[in-house]
């Protein structure tokens, strides 16, 4: 491509653009926003490992020695695609605990994690 045409192009969105109200800009914005993001959401939604559902349950405040026994158990139980975050939440809210005593839970009876998601 070359110059004149990059130029071009641009000239071509410019004046499109132009035309948008503030209102519509926004919405244009937003939803480039979404387009943006959308692989990172859906790479994330297929890959992770131990060491990353680690640090997140670090970031919402469970001990680094309980992290490493909650993901283990999770990964064990097949969950670790849900990430561990999300078990460690719906443990606290079916034990009707917070997330250090789910994460507690989780290490001492792993029974805990059965049927969480509709599984076993």
């Amino acid at each position: 491509m070359t110059d004149n045409d990059r130029i071009a192009r641009f000239e071509k969105r410019r004046a499109e653009l132009h035309k948008m109200s503030d209102e519509q800009l926004k919405a244009r914005f937003w939803e480039l926003c979404g387009k943006a993001v959308e692989p990172m959401i859906e790479l994330a939604k297929t890959h992770t490992s131990p060491s990353i559902e680690r640090a997140v349950l670090l970031r919402m405040g469970i001990d680094s020695i309980s992290t490493k026994g909650v993901v283990t158990r999770v990964n064990e139980a097949g969950l670790l695609g849900h990430g561990a975050g999300h078990v460690v939440l719906k443990v606290a809210e079916t034990c009707k605990t917070d997330v250090r005593g789910a994460a507690k839970k989780i290490i001492e009876d792993a029974s805990v994690l059965n049927g969480l998601f509709g599984g076993k």
